[in-house]
């Protein structure tokens, strides 16, 4: 047997024993503590940003004392997929875990990166929010401590820690139940409002109101920072600040744009650990493309931890930073209850978006969205004819693609994807969009209703690395059904009969967006109404409504609404919203479908349409149980 040499014996007793002072100094040369701070729903409405409304003294001497990232992004414009991009460094979309919220399984392949802190000898807490949008008996023992008491000050003497600590002062709750002007620290007519949203006082009221809550949250964290302080643990300790995502009014948290997924991300570096700099001085700006993919293997980059294989994003600090990248890249799937699908590609200069459901409007009534009272103000303005084109978008059709120059369109409003001056940058970033899908094996293109049964027991992660599963000619279809153009009907039609569903899916979807055009592919139609995938049955449902073949479509979408599988019913009951079909005998489905399934303990999103029907319908929720 080998002789142990004495430092290898100090390292092997590192994980197990932390209290000498040797040990501290050991940890103190390489390993620094790290501490993040996090708040909820907020874009870099900050004064450090060039906001002038904003009062964020906190943030702003934090970003003199730091480096102040101008181009950092949420990979998804919303907190669950959001976290579970940040705690696996994979992009939910390619684990499968990127519908809001849900609860598929991890791959057994991906780790959290807590898991390899802690190994490495980090004292690891949450305090306190996880919402990791993965199977809850997969989300155990992660940290240390995880919960409202858990503190980096619990850890064993000289232990370095990573701690986080997360505020919900700024969620977008915050503007749910308005508080009288007169109580109001920023004023409502001081507002400069987007120019997408309207002059309504409700939404100028909801917009100061905000403000107030972006103060408070700094507040917040200038406690935090005033805690780390009289620790005597400041000069020692990496600190980041980031939000989980923009936000909060319409149009921003959800939504693939610059005010959805663009975010404040601060991080401040003790001089003893000047060689992780960014950048030469603290109090610079940096513009290298981040996004949230890119933190967990950047942590342990900083530890010293190698960077496993599997994880997508790219370190931006440490020993194994890598090059400035070209694309950040984003992502927004179904958001409770409402489906959509949608893809997006950033570089220094523009956005570039590629909406999946072209035939759904950006405002699609969401339920916790419609409990702001700007939200309301906007879609009753609209009704009422006080819009103008550029207010009035949000409630209609989405174009196939988006392309903004934000540098002279930051609140994206002007889409470019139309003008011929722009389509070498159109064609280049969409070229971007195809080679990322392909690299991370989105699990986007497979409908949701069937994942689980195409997965089987396997998480959705390793089934698209199945090489049975023809990612290829899945995506080639979507793309043609993107294309809406009639010449391709032969080929969508012909897609209709192809093996995999998720390829007759996406021909099904063409058709749908061809609309009349589709009329010599009806018999076809006819015959995936009983494809023996409900989602493919549903997409050709609404494709022969809009033909006028209603009788059909509605005999479809009852039988949907039977299904066991949640997100089937689901997908249904987007399709009669926005058909607005409210036929007797759909009406009774509706009924039936709540009654009969009034003990089942998933959750629920179909209850939150039956919600919104009903009171389209103005039906009577009493005669409705278990809504």
């Amino acid at each position: 047997m080998k002789k142990l040499l004495p430092l290898e014996i100090a390292g092997l007793s590192l994980l197990s024993s932390f209290a000498t002072a040797g040990m501290e100094t050991l940890y103190r040369g390489e390993m620094p503590n790290i501490l993040w701070i996090t708040s909820e729903d907020n874009s870099p409405f900050l004064k450090c940003y060039g906001d002038p409304m904003a009062t964020t003294p906190h943030l702003d001497k934090l970003a003199s004392e730091g480096f102040l990232y101008t181009h950092a992004y949420a990979n998804a414009p919303v907190c669950a997929p959001a976290r579970n991009t940040i705690i696996t460094g994979v992009y939910a979309c390619s684990g499968g875990n990127q519908p809001m919220r849900s609860d598929y399984r991890k791959s057994e392949i991906i780790r959290y990166f807590p898991q390899f802190l802690r190994e490495k000898g980090y004292y690891c807490t949450n305090n306190s929010k996880e919402d990791y949008n993965i199977d809850a008996s997969q989300t155990k023992n992660i940290w240390d401590e995880s919960g409202k008491h858990a503190h980096y000050r619990n850890r064993k003497a000289g232990q370095p820690f990573f701690a986080i600590f997360n505020s919900t002062i700024s969620h977008e709750s915050c503007i749910h139940k308005s508080v009288p002007d007169g109580k109001l620290r920023h004023d409502p007519k001081q507002v400069k409002l987007p120019p997408y949203h309207p002059d309504t006082p409700e939404m100028r009221h909801d917009w100061a109101q905000y403000y107030d809550k972006v103060e408070d949250m700094d507040s917040w964290v200038g406690s935090v920072l005033k805690e780390l302080e009289e620790s005597g643990e400041a000069e020692n300790t990496i600190v980041f600040y980031y939000a989980d995502n923009g936000g909060v009014l319409g149009r921003s948290k959800r939504f693939v744009y610059e005010t959805g997924t663009r975010v404040p991300f601060i991080i401040r570096i003790p001089e003893k650990y000047r060689h992780l700099f960014p950048a030469q001085q603290p109090g610079s700006r940096v513009d290298r493309l981040i996004s949230f993919a890119d933190l967990a293997p950047s942590l342990l980059s900083i530890a010293g931890v190698p960077v496993p294989a599997w994880m997508q994003g790219q370190p931006f600090l440490g020993d194994q930073r890598k090059p400035d990248p070209r694309y950040a890249f984003m992502f927004r799937d179904r958001m409770d209850e409402r489906i959509d699908m949608v893809r997006a590609v950033r570089d220094q200069r523009f956005r570039y978006i590629r909406n999946y459901m072209p035939y759904r409007i950006h405002g699609q009534h969401i339920n916790y969205l419609w409990q702001a009272p700007s939200m309301e103000s906007w879609e009753k303005a609209c009704l009422d004819g006080k819009c103008n084109e550029i207010q009035s978008a949000f409630w209609k059709t989405k174009p196939s693609e988006e392309l903004y120059d934000t540098e002279n369109d930051p609140w994206e409003v002007n889409n470019l994807a139309e003008d011929p001056a722009y389509r070498e940058t159109l064609e280049r970033m969409s070229k971007a969009c195809d080679d990322w899908l392909l690299e991370i094996k989105d699990t986007g293109f497979i409908p949701e209703g069937e994942r689980g049964i195409k997965a089987g027991g396997m998480s959705l992660y390793d089934y698209m690395r199945n090489s049975s599963v023809p990612l290829g000619k899945i995506l080639e279809a979507a793309r043609l059904a993107l294309q809406g153009n009639k010449e391709n009907l032969k080929k969508m039609t012909a897609h209709l009969r192809h093996e995999d569903s998720a390829v007759r899916y996406w021909a099904a979807t063409g058709l749908l967006i061809l609309k009349d055009d589709a009329s010599l592919a009806i018999p076809q139609l006819r015959e995936a109404l009983n494809d023996l995938s409900p989602d493919v049955a549903i997409v050709a449902a609404e494709a022969l409504y809009d033909l006028g073949e209603k009788t059909a479509s509605i005999d479809a979408l009852v039988k949907a609404l039977e299904d066991d599988e949640v997100f089937v019913r689901v997908h249904a009951l987007n399709v009669i919203d926005h058909t607005d079909e409210e036929s007797k005998i759909i009406k009774q489905a509706v009924t039936r479908m709540v009654n009969d399934r009034k003990n089942e303990t998933r959750q629920r999103y179909d209850l939150r349409l039956v919600e919104w029907l009903a009171a389209k319908w103005a039906m009577d929720l009493s005669a409705v149980k278990g809504t």
